[in-house]
């Protein structure tokens, strides 16, 4: 099976580092799409269904928990995998995100074998490496 892939960041770097990332971890990709802040990626969501969305909480515009909390609230996306990378990273913070709907977190900087893994473990892909 081939995967879509929304990636969420107000960082250009960022987005191009994990888009590369993404197709190294060895996990068929059908598109991957990228947006500059949740409400871009709400907008591609008008458009685009992604299998599984890695957002950044500190954006412009909107904000990854907002953006987050708009998934929530919609019958259509509520059971999107979203999975947060930020460099934010206490523990009562990620308990608070898991809270929310939110499947998965990835510090930054993240290495592949990170992202690989997240991947495998919220698709339930066992060939990502």
């Amino acid at each position: 099976m081939a995967y879509n892939i929304l990636i969420v960041d107000d960082s250009a770097l960022t987005r191009t580092v994990m888009e590369r990332t993404v197709r190294m971890c060895g996990v068929e990709i059908n598109e991957i799409r990228t947006a500059e802040h949740g409400k871009a990626a709400l907008q591609a969501l008008e458009e685009f269904w992604p299998d599984i969305v890695f957002c950044d909480i500190n954006m412009p515009v909107m904000d990854g928990l907002k953006f987050v909390e708009e998934v929530q609230r919609s019958d259509e996306w509520r059971d999107l995998p979203v999975v947060i990378v930020s460099t934010e990273g206490s523990e009562t913070r990620i308990e608070e995100l898991r809270r929310n709907g939110v499947q998965g977190y990835i510090r930054k900087p993240f290495a592949p074998e990170d992202v690989a893994a997240m991947i495998q473990q919220v698709l339930g892909v066992n060939n990502a490496s």
